[in-house]
């Protein structure tokens, strides 16, 4: 009988389920953005909690049926207390009472913790999850620079480094409102950037592997109002943040020496971002598709989770 694990994750913009077959090492996943009002930037925690609500079933519908041995879920944003945030709920309450009437087992996690897994699986490094290293957490709402060690079936990830204001994530969408582009602006922004004429950008001062995006964004707001092109624009945000990004990772490297760097994330499907940190910082990257927010490192962790509970 297949050894088949689902995973659910109900973040921010991202509604998800997958499934994982340990055996075959098949996979299946359904995701969808949530709906998002033009013009605006984000959502209202009530009202992703309610498009939650109303999807979920869809997604794990969508899903190959059969039997499943254990049900994992995104229960916070991280680990550790002071997380909770409430579009966590949908997701969680429907695992619990699906683990409950299948009488399976039931294993939370975090979203990053899924982040991380599915970054690493779907760059054929599922080893890491078993030694330490670095990983870019590059999303809407995080720019974290994690140490990431084994903590069981999961990992403990340690933040020393990254933004000290707004993510990547929010100042790529706040350029792609001030130039009129549909949120999530990331897509739209990368490829207008590929059509830059002059390609400047800004030095983002960077100590300890720490940052501040707040400089960078009145850079950009001002070359907007200077009119400057859509395009200069988008290349001059996506380099400045690549190279804060990059110079964070040396200075980690610095007092990690060795340790690999795996990126994760929306931000991390960037294109000049996996050209830029593969060349200059050896980082491994997931598959565009698994950079974003989905529910397949859930399943691989609740299927780790199980298979180390039988041994």
């Amino acid at each position: 009988m297949p050894e088949r694990f689902l995973g659910i994750d109900t973040s921010n913009y991202r509604t998800s389920a997958a499934v994982y077959d340990a055996e075959s090492g098949a996979w299946q996943n359904e995701g969808g953005l949530l709906t998002v009002p033009e013009g605006a930037i984000g959502l209202r925690q009530s009202d992703a909690l309610f498009q939650h609500t109303v999807r979920l079933h869809e997604k794990i519908e969508a899903l190959p049926q059969g039997e499943v041995r254990a049900i994992g879920v995104s229960t916070r944003p991280r680990a550790g207390a002071g997380t909770y945030m409430p579009c966590f709920l949908a997701g969680e309450s429907q695992a619990r009472v699906l683990a409950t009437t299948m009488a399976i087992p039931f294993y939370p996690c975090s979203h990053q913790q899924g982040h991380i897994a599915a970054a690493a699986w779907s760059a054929g490094r599922m080893d890491l999850l078993d030694r330490p290293h670095l990983v870019w957490h590059l999303s809407g709402g995080t720019t974290e620079l994690l140490h990431v060690v084994p903590d069981g079936v999961l990992v403990k990830a340690t933040c020393i480094g990254g933004t000290t204001d707004i993510s990547a994530g929010q100042l790529i969408d706040r350029t792609g409102k001030r130039l009129g582009l549909a949120f999530p602006a990331g897509k739209a922004v990368d490829a207008l950037s590929r059509e830059a004429a002059h390609r400047d950008s800004f030095r983002v001062k960077v100590h300890d592997a720490s940052f501040s995006f707040s400089g960078l964004e009145n850079k950009m707001n001002a070359l907007a109002q200077q009119g400057t092109s859509p395009a200069d624009i988008c290349w001059f945000v996506l380099a400045s943040i690549i190279q804060g990004v990059e110079t964070a990772t040396r200075q980690a490297l610095e007092q990690y020496p060795g340790l690999p760097v795996l990126c994760a994330g929306g931000v991390a499907s960037n294109q000049l971002m996996r050209e830029r940190m593969t060349q200059h910082c050896g980082a491994v990257f997931a598959e565009p598709r698994y950079s974003t927010d989905n529910a397949m490192g859930t399943a691989i962790l609740t299927w780790r989770a199980h298979h180390l509970e039988r041994k």
